[in-house]
């Protein structure tokens, strides 16, 4: 057969297959159901692939129509075709997406920090603060609650270099938590190590006043390898004499409460006689603690545990249980009146009058209720309020006499984690650290979100910052200011 004759044969079935009109018209239509316009004029890259659409979680992408079997990225203004993530070495994922948001937004507000752009309110500066001053508009009260939200807005964060004894271990342990005493001249701290269990230390603030913070660890060789569910400081012997530690059960090992003395920590409290010997009670399944100020309850502190609540005096030995309905995850004691609050998994907020016996049915004095479980929660000085958080993010002010939700605070951000409350008057904020590792400032008075603090490293569920507060860091003649421990780091937010 001739060249020319095969050719001849093979021309009438081309052209059949281009002038088939209803051959054209399905494959087009079909094509158009499948990959919209916009990604027919787009590059499409096998290595750009996701497992889910995040066009709705973005601002910038809002308007875009959310198209199954495709991802829109805000950044390059396309669309990129998902594809099965086992195919390619190094997939999007939605969570890898949710993370660059998350990064870009945190990198975006450090820089804005850092610059301090941002106002507590709006149209409120210094120049309007004084010039409303000097004209009486505003009196003694609000003057000094507006300078504090004014310098609230202007701290500064500056590193604080931390000594200690052993600093290949401060380069290697993590902060866990960090608690404030009532003088605010040292900082009890839990530390992860790198080994595995935790170790305890006590940090002397009194090097934070100066230009360069500096302040030293003072440690012991008391070490576990027990999680620490909560701890707070006792004054056993004085003010602020011992650190008392729930410390969960490992193996056949039971739980315990734990008082350790504060001048087992070399250096820590100098001119003080060393006890020698630390006090441990078998208190199995402890969630949360509280130590008792109140002289109804002297010498006695208070454990959280599953159903119950156990009341303990250290020095007779003698214990009172009181059941309940939930765990208890927070606790505190007031100080005016014979009660104990605690805060429940169920949501309930309840208040213990020490004075009835365990056994009887009116020993609930006061009762109030969150949607989710409460994990902190802190008496206002005059006894009369009471603030709590809990696990959906929510943070509420209560009127005792009421026992209705007078004020709440928004932008906290709290799906499971047990995170601490902090309330300080005379300044009048409200600070919170979230499970997105941002740390929140409200104002007491009005619930106005006043600053939002990024973390100085990547948002990470392992990495959220441990905070304390104070009017006056370093002691009595420290300024007001946030200590915020993240890994190895320590950093201080003072007033300027």
């Amino acid at each position: 057969m001739s060249k020319s004759s095969w050719q001849s044969r093979r021309r009438p079935g081309r052209r059949g297959r281009q002038q088939n009109p209803w051959l054209r018209q399905h494959s087009s239509q079909r094509y158009a159901t499948e990959v919209p316009q916009d990604l027919q004029d787009s590059d499409y890259e096998d290595g750009e692939v996701a497992s889910t659409s995040a066009s709705s979680s973005t601002t910038g992408a809002s308007s875009v129509p959310d198209l199954p079997g495709y991802y829109f990225d805000p950044e390059k203004k396309r669309y990129f075709r998902l594809l099965p993530g086992h195919n390619n070495c190094n997939p999007l994922t939605k969570e890898s997406i949710r993370q660059k948001e998350m990064e870009s937004k945190r990198l975006k507000l450090l820089e804005e920090d850092e610059q301090r752009k941002k106002v507590a309110r709006m149209g409120f500066n210094a120049s309007s603060f004084l010039q409303k001053s000097r004209l009486g508009f505003l009196n003694v009260t609000s003057y000094c609650r507006l300078a504090h939200e004014l310098r609230v807005s202007c701290m500064e964060r500056k590193k604080v270099q931390v000594q200690s004894s052993d600093p290949s271990a401060l380069a290697s342990d993590r902060f866990n938590l960090i608690l404030a005493d009532t003088n605010s001249d040292r900082l009890f701290t839990v530390n992860d190590v790198k080994v595995g269990g935790s170790k305890y230390g006590i940090i002397s603030l009194q090097g934070l006043n100066t230009p360069t913070p500096k302040v030293n660890m003072h440690e012991n060789l008391y070490f576990t390898n027990r999680k620490v569910n909560s701890v707070c400081w006792a004054s056993l012997n004085h003010l602020d004499s011992h650190i008392l530690l729930c410390l969960m059960g490992l193996a056949e090992t039971p739980g315990c409460a734990t008082l350790l003395p504060a001048s087992l920590f070399a250096g820590s409290h100098p001119g003080t006689d060393r006890p020698g010997m630390l006090c441990s009670f078998r208190i199995p399944g402890a969630w949360s603690c509280a130590w008792s100020l109140n002289i109804q309850a002297n010498n006695c502190f208070s454990t959280g545990l599953s159903r119950r609540v156990l009341l303990t005096n250290v020095v007779t030995g003698h214990r009172q249980t009181y059941g309940t309905n939930s765990d208890v995850l927070a606790q505190q004691f007031a100080v005016m009146t014979p009660l104990l609050f605690n805060g429940s998994r169920s949501g309930e907020i309840f208040a213990i009058d020490l004075r009835s016996r365990s056994q009887g049915k009116g020993w609930k004095a006061m009762r109030l209720f969150h949607d989710s479980a409460v994990t902190s929660m802190q008496i206002l000085q005059e006894e009369q309020c009471l603030m709590a958080s809990d696990m959906a993010g929510k943070i509420k002010l209560w009127d005792l006499r009421t026992t209705k939700c007078i004020r709440q605070y928004e932008g906290h951000v709290n799906e499971y984690a047990y995170l601490p409350l902090h309330v300080h008057e005379e300044e009048g904020i409200v600070v919170a650290v979230g499970q997105d590792c941002y740390t929140r400032i409200w104002s007491l008075h009005d619930a106005h979100l006043l600053r939002t603090i990024p973390s100085p490293y990547p948002t990470s569920k392992a990495d959220i910052p441990s905070v304390a507060f104070s009017s006056r860091l370093g002691g009595s003649q420290g300024a007001p200011g946030l200590l915020m421990a993240v890994r190895q780091d320590l950093y201080c937010f003072s007033y300027s």
